[in-house]
């Protein structure tokens, strides 16, 4: 795939996912380039999630590619995947409820040794997160939705990823904490970390998108920047509101 958008970190070719019979992802193909916050836009059931899932290794593909700074990574175990530098926050935050944020903060950086390197990437997320630093002690299952959100990124942002993909960070959060979540998204970013960003809340996405995917029953329909997808007649139709 050819753009002018910079040197290419993540590469999907041809993409084509199946569960069982059911034909998910129909020989996709996108890519996110270094320093970039990527949207995938569409409605559910459109294979959003299907496409993260099938980078970070949860789930199999049967044909294209995968390919991450240039290694072919396709169908590579999760953890592995998560050794080469990118991390995957799922849709509905997923903590581990019993254990505390602390504890659920170190088990995002659980394939790195080194001490110091861990101290510096907490330092990083209670940059980010500064509640994460009031709630250390706190069980994770007792937190508000947007605390769990932050302790979601957080424990993503442990591992140090060049690439973080977030499974729609805004769903179930008010007004307010949705701005400010997509203002730390666009913080993170600014530290030097690639995005891809699958969002229902489309208007939000594209605000902050240098690039963007629709993709619509598991195909990807339209692509540009994030303001030509936002001016789009068809995307402001079907996703933005009149």
């Amino acid at each position: 795939m050819k753009t002018n958008r910079g040197r290419t970190l993540l590469e999907i070719r041809n993409l084509d996912v199946y569960y069982d019979t059911i034909h998910a992802l129909h020989s996709i193909s996108l890519e996110v380039c270094q320093g970039e916050i990527v949207a995938l836009i569409g409605a559910n059931g459109a294979g959003k999630s299907t496409t993260l899932k099938a980078i970070s290794g949860l789930v199999r593909s049967r044909g294209g590619a995968v390919v991450f700074e240039g290694r072919d990574i396709t169908n590579l175990a999760g953890h592995k995947v998560v050794n080469l530098g990118i991390a995957h926050v799922p849709e509905g935050r997923k903590p581990f409820a019993n254990m505390t944020v602390y504890e659920n903060l170190r088990m995002g950086a659980y394939r790195i040794n080194d001490k110091q390197q861990i101290k510096t990437s907490m330092e990083r997320v209670f940059k980010s997160f500064p509640r994460m630093r009031e709630r250390l002690s706190q069980p994770a299952g007792t937190l508000s939705g947007g605390e769990l959100q932050m302790l979601a990124m957080g424990r993503g942002l442990m591992c140090q990823p060049r690439l973080l993909m977030l499974d729609e960070p805004s769903m179930g959060l008010s007004p307010i904490l949705v701005n400010e979540i997509f203002s730390i998204i666009k913080e993170i970013n600014a530290q030097g970390t690639s995005i891809l960003l699958v969002e229902q809340n489309a208007n939000k996405a594209l605000s902050i998108a240098n690039y963007g995917y629709v993709l619509e029953t598991g195909s990807i329909t339209l692509s540009g920047t994030g303001t030509e997808l936002h001016d789009d007649p068809q995307v402001v139709e079907a996703y933005l509101g009149t």
